[in-house]
C-alpha cells in the first residue's frame, strides 16, 4: 500500500496509544471524515480500531470501492443486526470474561443510531471519544499541509480573478458565483464540511455593506444577508455600492482539504472609523502572528486579541457586535472548517508544530458592514508559515 499505508498505519498507531492511556479496549469510528483519516475511504460502514491488533473497516456501501480504496483491512458489513457477533469473533480477546470499553464519537453520532449500536453490540461499557478524535486530528502530516497549501493557492488566484470583475451594481451573490466558477473548475469538491451541530457553509462569506454586518446563526464573526430564512449565511442579491467595505471571506477544498482566507476590498475609499478598524484588525494579526510558536497556550492568543480591541477602543466590535459576538480568534482547520484547537477561553492546548489554525479578527458595524482580515497558518518547529500570502491592506478597487 506504500506511502499511503505508512499515513494510516501512523495515525492509527497514536489512535492505539491513546486507547492504551485512557484505558479503553476499542474504537468504533463511525462519522465521514474520521472513517476517511484513518482509512483513506469514505464509503458507508464503520472501522474498528482496536487498542492492540489489527483494525476492520466494515462496510455497508460500497463494498468494492471500499476495497479499491482503503488502507486498512476491509470487510463487508452483512446484516448490522449480527454485527456485534462479528466483532466478537474478530477480536475474541475483548469479549472473553470482561466487559469491553468501546469509544466513539459522542459528538457527531446520532442517538438514534447510538442506540441501535447498542442493541447489536451489547455488554459494551461505552465512552466519549470525541475528543480523543480531535486531539489526534489536529496535527497534520507533511502531506496534509501540502494539500492545504495548495488550497491557498487557488483561493489565492480565485480572488485575483474576481477582484478584477467588481463592479457597482454587482450583487454580493454575483461575486461568489465568480469565485465558485473558478475554483470549481480548478478543483475544488463543491463542499467544504463542518463538525458541530446544525452548523453548515457554503465556499464562503461574500457580503458588502450592511448585508455583511447582517447576524444570522452561523458561529462566526460575519454572517451576511444570505438568500432568505432558508439559506441565512452568505452573499444575497444586495448590489455593491461605493465606499462600503466588501468582506470577501472564502476557502475551497482541494482532495478533502479546506483553507480560509478573508480580505477586505472597497470600491472607491473606506471611511475613516471603517480603515481605523480594519488597521486595528491587521494589528492584532501581527500581534498574534508574534506568539505564534509551539508552546504557546491558545486561550492567551484570544486574551491578548481582546485587550488589543479594547484598547483600540473597538471592543464592542470586536468579532460581530451585541449579543451576536463570537467568543474566538481562530480555529484549526483541515478536513473540516472547526477543527481544533480553538484560539478561545478553555482551551489550554498549547500550539505544537504540525496544526494548522485560521486566524481572523474582525470587526461589525450593524448597518454598516464588517472589515477584516484572515490567514490561515501552519505552525512550525519554531514559528509559523502562511498558507494564504494574498496581499493584505485594504484593496481599492
Amino acid at each position: 500500500m506504500g506511502e499511503q499505508w505508512m499515513g494510516a498505519r501512523e495515525r492509527i498507531e497514536r489512535l492505539q496509544a491513546r486507547l492504551v492511556a485512557e484505558g479503553c479496549d476499542g474504537y468504533l469510528v463511525t462519522q465521514n471524515i474520521d472513517l476517511y483519516y484513518l482509512t483513506g475511504s469514505m464509503q458507508t460502514g464503520y472501522l474498528f480500531v482496536p487498542a492492540e491488533g489489527e483494525p476492520v473497516l466494515y462496510v455497508r456501501r460500497s463494498v468494492s470501492r471500499a476495497i479499491q480504496e482503503s488502507d486498512v483491512r476491509t470487510e463487508p458489513l452483512g446484516s448490522f443486526r449480527q454485527f456485534g457477533d462479528k466483532l466478537a469473533a474478530a477480536y475474541p480477546h475483548l469479549w472473553a470474561n470482561k466487559q469491553p470499553v468501546m469509544a466513539t464519537e459522542y459528538d457527531v453520532l446520532p442517538v438514534q443510531q447510538f442506540d441501535r449500536l447498542k442493541q447489536v453490540i451489547p455488554g459494551a461499557e461505552w465512552r466519549d471519544g470525541s475528543g480523543i478524535m480531535r486531539e489526534l486530528r489536529m496535527i497534520k502530516s507533511p502531506e496534509e499541509i501540502e494539500l492545504i497549501r495548495q488550497s491557498g493557492e487557488l483561493i489565492g488566484e480565485a480572488l485575483d480573478h474576481a477582484l478584477g470583475l467588481i463592479k457597482v451594481g454587482m450583487t454580493d451573490l454575483e461575486l461568489i458565483t465568480e469565485i465558485e466558477y473558478y475554483v470549481r473548475r480548478r478543483g475544488h469538491m463543491g463542499i467544504m464540511r463542518m463538525r458541530g451541530y446544525n452548523q453548515e457553509i457554503i465556499t464562503g462569506m461574500v457580503g458588502s455593506g450592511w448585508a455583511g454586518a447582517m447576524p444570522t446563526y452561523f458561529d462566526g464573526p460575519a454572517g451576511g444577508q444570505g438568500l432568505g430564512p432558508a439559506s441565512p449565511q452568505g452573499a444575497g442579491m444586495k448590489p455593491i455600492e461605493r465606499d462600503e467595505p466588501i468582506l470577501i471571506d472564502i476557502g475551497c477544498c482541494v482532495n478533502g482539504y479546506v483553507i480560509d482566507q478573508t480580505r477586505t476590498a472597497v470600491i472607491g475609499r473606506l471611511s475613516d472609523e471603517l480603515r481605523t478598524a480594519y488597521e486595528a484588525s491587521e494589528r492584532i494579526l501581527r500581534q498574534t502572528e508574534s506568539s505564534l510558536r509551539p508552546g504557546t497556550v491558545c486561550e492567551t492568543l484570544y486574551a491578548d486579541a481582546l485587550a488589543a480591541a479594547r484598547e483600540a477602543g473597538l471592543a464592542d466590535h470586536f468579532m460581530g457586535y451585541g449579543e451576536d459576538q463570537v467568543k474566538f480568534l481562530g480555529h484549526g482547520i483541515g478536513l473540516e472548517v472547526d477543527e481544533w484547537p480553538v484560539l478561545a477561553r478553555g482551551f489550554q492546548y498549547k500550539l505544537q508544530p504540525g496544526m494548522v489554525i485560521a486566524i481572523e479578527p474582525k470587526f461589525t458595524f450593524p448597518g454598516k458592514g464588517v472589515v477584516g482580515i484572515e490567514n490561515t497558518y501552519y505552525i512550525t518547529e519554531d514559528g509559523w508559515d502562511n498558507l494564504t500570502p494574498f496581499r493584505e491592506g485594504v484593496i481599492e478597487l
